[in-house]
């Protein structure tokens, strides 16, 4: 796995080991960071979480494009010891919650933010609820959601930009009015 743009293109990140996580896979990434620079345009100091975080790659991408910092959230041990040591050889300074994103702490409120969520039937539904429950999205914030293309979200209070198939993924970009 590979960060794709910005200052560490081209560099690995190490994944979790073992079948716990399912990294998010490079065409969907890319996919998913073109649809965000076309409406975001920078990523220049922008607040990000990364939630279900795995190895970290979309957190990392968005630091490689010059986001500010990046909240990564990570129930497993292994995948948290992952993102560490990714963080450690790129240099990056990182925040990481050990804990499940459906029941988040409150903090400053972000202004993108991303889940990966397990591919089962709500998974989608249930991190929204549990951001818009917490507070996690300042105003005009972006959300994206990768599920499976099966899998529908309910947007709560934020509305649906767009929803993109690729793969058996299904990306949904939601925004806080």
């Amino acid at each position: 796995m590979r960060i794709i743009a910005g200052k560490w293109r081209g560099r690995t990140l190490e994944a979790p080991a073992g079948l716990a996580t399912r990294p998010t896979a490079d065409r969907v990434r890319e996919t998913l960071f073109s649809m965000l620079a076309s409406r975001l345009g920078s990523f220049e100091d922008l607040r990000v979480a990364d939630l279900f975080a795995g190895s970290g790659a979309l957190g990392f991408e968005a630091l490689s494009r010059g986001a500010g910092s990046v909240t990564f959230v990570e129930s497993g041990s292994s995948a948290a010891e992952a993102i560490r040591r990714n963080a450690t050889k790129l240099g990056a300074e990182s925040r990481i919650i050990v804990g499940s994103a459906l029941t988040l702490p409150r903090i400053e409120p972000l202004d993108l933010i991303f889940a990966d969520p397990p591919y089962a039937r709500g998974s989608g539904t249930a991190v929204v609820r549990s951001i818009v429950d917490a507070g996690w999205l300042a105003p005009g914030a972006w959300f994206s959601i990768e599920t499976s293309r099966d899998d529908s979200v309910d947007p709560f209070s934020l509305e649906i930009d767009a929803m993109r198939d690729v793969g058996r993924a299904r990306l949904t970009l939601l925004r806080r009015p």
